[in-house]
């Protein structure tokens, strides 16, 4: 009897054990069909993706879908966020060792926009003698060549797309007096090029080692001897001579072009700029189109192609469960709708082959570029980007910095240390001024010289002592300065330069004495032919942005924020980018 009971009693447990383990399975389900699956990947750790610009908005989309589906077994639980940080920005901040106090979340997987950063990163950090935290080797998620885009017109004078161009053809046109009145058309004024800055953008060292190319008549094992001869980096700088001011980024110029285009006056701001194949097909495209649109023109001497990789970091960090979800999120990106998106974007695919929507009539030569470049050893990139500072056009510069009341105390501070540190990012044979504004500082003017522009070489220290000695007070006189500054550059103009003012403000016009819209109406009369450029910094909450972009644009230059005002070190940093 007793040992029936025993039988019984455990028979019993077993079944309530298995109808409990039933419930909990089947309760388990439910939650899983009743909670959004967007919200399982919440609770999931982070993988970070570092992107370039071009293609983080892509990336962006694809981690949203991807986030959107349960965790998958083979990569954890992890959701991907993706950052986008300038490639040059991100191979810096790798290459120190990445400061997740002022470089934001370290990445577990870096896609910048091209292999040229992936080579500087592993030449970089093994100067310092540090780990490379790069593998062997990594996939090209997607393709888009270096060009030299036109307006259409332009181009077309000159052969396109039957004659074959490139940087030798650009530098003989920068050279010649007459301008375009070679191809029949004076009334383009001399050939200009736009170009960004090679520090931190793909195009712009994508064309500073093209350039070095094209002066050596190489496609491939360039050398640090070419590098350093004299006859190509006077080549070189010949090219650079043509800049009518660098960028931080290719939209720099892509959205200052847009509204030359819009005004009719697109062939006066610039001839060409150096940039991704995509970044033509995006401009051509965006609402409204541009009247003029343009074409690219693959230089014959040969060109880089950026290609995207995606690069799975060998660092402390990235232990294997992130490796795994590292290769998941891959394997979604190379599944067929992000891959089709990549494509609509205007991006050729891995291998280079290029939408079937890329024709002549849209501006494009889909079976070019006929000579691909590929990056060059190590130490010889490493001293194309050292020998930037020496070939690139120099520049003259006013400073203009706005010492109204309202600037007083920490903000002008922070101002001076900024400045000061801004200086030393020039050569020591670009020129500087320093001007202040606010109101009645010279009698009835309410701005003053405080240093004549002369080369840093000589004037730095003066400088820098001026700018300590700083005082705040009074109003603030922002379009009379405005204009007079852009006036008094052109009273010296030195067209072998890039002639601009750097206008710092903190507020708006309190002067009472002149309107925005005459201001901006003079500025534009005035600068027809694109000699000096005002940019402007809106420092801090009370700065009017509206104002000052339509000051900057009146002139063909870029207005900045810095609305955070520790962040001015930042702001100014990116200001100098331009020259």
């Amino acid at each position: 009897m007793a040992t029936a009971k025993a039988t019984n009693y455990r028979f019993r447990n077993r079944l309530i054990r298995a109808c409990v383990i039933l419930l909990v399975l089947v309760g388990g389900v439910r939650w899983v069909q009743s909670v959004p699956k967007a919200d399982l990947r919440e609770a999931c750790q982070v993988l970070t993706v570092v992107s370039s610009q071009e293609k983080s908005s892509l990336l962006a989309a694809a981690a949203k879908d991807y986030n959107a589906t349960t965790p998958g077994a083979t990569a954890g639980c992890f959701r991907v966020a993706v950052r986008q940080v300038a490639s040059g920005t991100a191979e810096a901040a790798l290459a120190r060792g990445w400061d997740e106090q002022t470089d934001g979340p370290r990445p577990d997987v870096w896609s910048p926009a091209a292999t040229t950063w992936v080579v500087l990163l592993r030449q970089h950090r093994g100067l310092a003698d540090a780990s490379t935290l790069l593998p062997d080797s990594s996939p090209s998620l997607l393709q888009s060549p270096l060009v030299i885009a036109m307006p259409r017109p332009m181009a077309a004078a000159m052969g396109w797309p039957d004659a074959p161009l490139g940087w030798g053809d650009i530098l003989s046109l920068a050279h010649d007096p007459g301008g375009w009145g070679r191809y029949g058309h004076p009334e383009w004024g001399r050939f200009q090029l736009g170009k960004t800055s090679p520090d931190s953008s793909t195009s712009g060292i994508h064309a500073l080692i093209a350039a070095y190319f094209a002066a050596t008549g190489l496609s491939a094992d360039l050398t640090e001897q070419d590098v350093a001869d004299p006859k190509v980096r006077e080549f070189v700088s010949g090219v650079e001579s043509s800049v009518v001011h660098y960028g931080g980024t290719v939209s720099t110029f892509l959205t200052n072009l847009q509204a030359a285009d819009r005004s009719g006056r697109g062939p006066s701001y610039v001839s060409a700029i150096a940039v991704e194949e995509q970044q033509v097909w995006t401009y051509n495209h965006s609402t409204p189109a541009p009247v003029t649109p343009l074409v690219a023109v693959y230089p014959r001497e040969g060109t880089l192609v950026a290609d995207h990789p995606y690069v799975v970091l060998k660092a402390p960090w990235v232990d294997e469960a992130r490796r795994a979800a590292a290769e998941d999120f891959l394997r979604h990106l190379m599944s067929d709708g992000p891959r089709r998106q990549f494509k609509a974007a205007g991006f050729r695919d891995g291998t280079g082959q290029a939408p079937p929507f890329m024709t002549p009539t849209s501006g494009f030569l889909p079976a070019q570029p006929a000579v691909v470049i590929k990056p060059p050893a190590p130490p010889v990139l490493a001293a194309i980007q050292a020998a930037w500072p020496a070939v690139r056009k120099r520049a003259r510069i006013l400073v203009v910095i706005d010492v109204s009341g309202s600037m007083d105390g920490s903000k002008l501070d922070l101002v001076k240390a900024a400045a000061t540190n801004a200086l030393d990012l020039l050569g020591p044979e670009d020129e500087v001024g320093l001007w202040i504004f606010s109101s009645n500082l010279d009698g009835a003017l309410p701005y003053r010289q405080i240093e004549p522009i002369a080369r840093l070489a000589q004037s730095r220290d003066a400088l820098k002592r001026s700018i300590n000695l700083l005082r705040a007070g009074g109003g603030t006189g922002l379009y009379r300065t405005a204009r007079a500054s852009a006036d008094f550059m052109r009273t010296g103009l030195d067209r072998s330069r890039i002639n601009a003012v750097l206008l710092l403000t903190d507020g708006q016009d309190t002067d009472n004495c002149c309107d925005l819209n005459p201001t901006v109406s003079a500025l534009m009369a005035r600068n027809e032919s694109g000699a000096v450029r005002i940019f402007t910094i809106g420092y801090g909450t009370d700065a009017d942005m509206g104002v000052l972009r339509r000051i900057s644009g009146a002139t063909e230059a870029v207005a900045y924020q810095a609305t955070d005002t520790s962040s001015i070190g930042k702001v100014l940093a990116d200001v100098v980018s331009n020259f």
